[in-house]
């Protein structure tokens, strides 16, 4: 999929992003989605009775209790996340980098967006002395910061914030007096739930975060829309709730009747969805692994993936040899590996990173295969990495950034 970048960078490429796409429908989704069909689709905005609840239970699980009347639905978290912020006003913070899509929507409305600083152990939340440093320079300047997009298990560097970073974080932000938005999409994904643990906002500080959750991915298909919010359960929270529906009204973001069905099976996760959704979980953690050995032995710099089916790479210390090929951005590096690879491999500033940095995000869904069955065998084989075309990709992948390292010695000045 191709969409226009807001900064004038050229098309963002974004490529499949997230289990399931491309893969056969399991029978059960498409049962849902064929008893709605026929169903004319008037319904309040924010989500019908079926998937709020579902959508309850499927918080309270991640001890997030909810009540049908704290949660809305629209048609991907990107509506959810414009209706918010034209509820709240204000400027609006994120970190550096974000998902692509959290600034277009922010900006739409015409509203001021301030990157923030991450800390070197992972991306998605602000570090907290950076957050207050840059909270007072916008007071100072005469700007009204009011909300904070974060994500702790983050796309697009694929880390989980710890919990210690988290507490910070939140807290400093309440002390600001911003209201969150916690995009918890990929907390389904993370590789090693064992090893990590991740940490809700809304579980720390529950009267000022607004938890959004996209299912288009981890749930359903990526072409069947669908997505959750949970509110505060506060007289607050609810007066952001009716103002965030009015703004979803005007907009006529309403969830497909057929796509709600099917969305609110998901959520109440039948052992059929939580198999498939470990499976594609550990599918992209090896191949995922698989990428960051390759790039990191060529020189590169990437943090350990640990949620998602995406790695951050930094591809500084390999300059000289992209200097060579007259790569001297991030946008020229998207170029140069986009070709190479034969896949999309955005770059930094596609996510809000330094277009000078020579950073870029690699996707492990698309070396699972160029068809639906070569995606589903990767799936279902029990050592995926032994695939043919997976070892394929991967080694094309390493040969790349091998040439790279190779260059970059040959051509790197004498000391």
């Amino acid at each position: 999929m191709r969409r226009t970048d807001p900064e004038g960078h050229g098309p963002v490429r974004y490529g499949p992003p997230l289990p399931g796409d491309g893969l056969p429908l399991l029978p059960a989704l498409s049962t849902a989605l064929a008893r709605a069909a026929g169903h004319d689709g008037a319904r309040p905005t924010g989500g019908v009775t079926g998937l709020s609840e579902a959508a309850c239970g499927y918080f309270a699980r991640r001890g997030l209790p909810a009540r049908p009347e704290e949660v809305a639905a629209a048609p991907g978290a990107a509506s959810l996340l414009l209706a918010v912020t034209a509820a709240l006003g204000g400027d609006v913070l994120v970190p550096r980098p974000c998902a692509a899509w959290w600034v277009p929507q922010v900006r739409a409305l015409g509203r001021a967006v301030f990157p923030v600083p991450t800390p070197a152990e992972c991306g998605g939340v602000p570090d907290p002395y950076a957050l207050l440093e840059t909270v007072r320079r916008i007071r100072a300047e005469g700007g009204d910061p009011r909300l904070l997009v974060l994500a702790v298990a983050d796309d697009p560097t694929a880390t989980v914030a710890p919990p210690e970073l988290v507490h910070e974080t939140v807290e400093a932000a309440a002390g600001e007096g911003l209201h969150l938005v916690s995009d918890e999409t990929w907390r389904d994904t993370v590789h090693r739930p064992h090893e990590t643990v991740l940490l809700s906002p809304a579980e720390m500080l529950p009267e000022r975060v607004t938890v959004v959750t996209d299912l288009a991915g981890p749930f359903l298909p990526t072409g069947w829309p669908a997505a959750v919010a949970r509110f505060p359960a506060t007289a607050d929270g609810a007066g952001l709730r009716a103002r965030a529906l009015d703004v979803l009204t005007a907009l006529g973001a309403h969830v497909a009747d057929p796509v709600a069905a099917a969305a609110a099976y998901a959520l109440e996760e039948p052992p059929e969805i939580t198999r498939r959704l470990a499976a594609a979980v550990a599918l992209h953690t090896c191949v995922a692994d698989a990428v960051h050995r390759r790039v990191v032995s060529a020189g590169a710099v990437a943090r350990p993936p640990q949620a998602g089916r995406h790695l951050y790479a930094d591809l500084d210390p390999l300059r000289p040899a992209l200097v060579a090929h007259d790569v001297g951005d991030a946008q020229e590096l998207e170029d140069f590996l986009t070709a190479r690879l034969g896949m999309p491999v955005p770059g930094g500033h596609r996510f809000g990173d330094d277009l000078a940095a020579l950073r870029v995000r690699l996707s492990t869904g698309p070396l699972l295969g160029a068809t639906a069955e070569e995606r589903e065998q990767c799936l279902q084989f029990p050592a995926p990495l032994e695939l043919p075309h997976l070892q394929s990709a991967l080694n094309l992948l390493g040969s790349v950034f091998d040439d790279l390292r190779d260059d970059a010695q040959r051509w790197e000045p004498p000391r």
